[in-house]
């Protein structure tokens, strides 16, 4: 299957993932469900700049560094999700943490791991050895299967006790860091990428 066939399959899986992340996340007041809807979102910008990139890149007069470009772009969009998630989280964190819905927040989380298994699966394993953008794109979902597992077990545990909201910005928390580590971790690739390439 070629890069873009499986890119597109995964910005499906994305998109899906973004409307009921967002939908749940308003619904059952949490900021770590939230935090994965956005993080969803800017992958799925990035995997279409993606899709764009790889044609330029095969067009004849087109740039061969198009998809390192993207890369860059969404090291950076990961960055800036970062910021908004951490601050959210230790904003309510410092305040009131609002009642969390549980229940819908470890389904829902549940549903996302699943679907990010499902993209590292169409990805293949060897994905991130491909080119810098394929490897964003294999980081970003390892990354979001990472932060729903731990969305899923807070809202588990929301759930079971009934109380322990504050775990959801702690939660919130943590994605942000792992978003920002990766984010970073691409960056410096990238920068290494580009700087090689502009090499005489």
């Amino acid at each position: 299957m070629t890069q873009q066939k499986r890119l597109g399959l995964v910005l499906g899986l994305n998109i899906v993932m973004i409307a009921a992340l967002i939908i749940v996340g308003v619904a059952s007041h949490s900021l770590g469900v939230l935090a994965a809807g956005g993080d969803y979102a800017a992958d799925s910008v990035a995997i279409l700049l993606g899709i764009i990139a790889i044609q330029i890149a095969k067009h004849p007069h087109g740039h061969p560094k198009a998809t390192t470009y993207v890369a860059l772009v969404n090291s950076g969009v990961l960055l800036v999700v970062t910021a908004f998630v951490i601050v959210g989280g230790v904003r309510r964190l410092a305040t009131r943490t609002p009642e969390i819905h549980g229940l819908s927040v470890l389904i829902v989380s549940v549903i996302a791991l699943a679907s990010m298994i499902v993209a590292a699966l169409i990805l293949g394993k060897d994905a991130d050895k491909e080119d810098l953008h394929m490897r964003s794109v294999m980081l970003d979902t390892i990354a979001d299967a990472t932060a729903a597992a731990g969305v899923a077990v807070s809202g588990a545990i929301i759930y079971l006790i009934g109380g322990a909201y504050w775990l959801d910005s702690a939660v919130a928390v943590a994605v942000g860091l792992v978003i920002g580590y990766n984010a970073v971790k691409l960056l410096k690739d990238v920068t290494t990428a580009l700087h090689t390439h502009d090499q005489p």
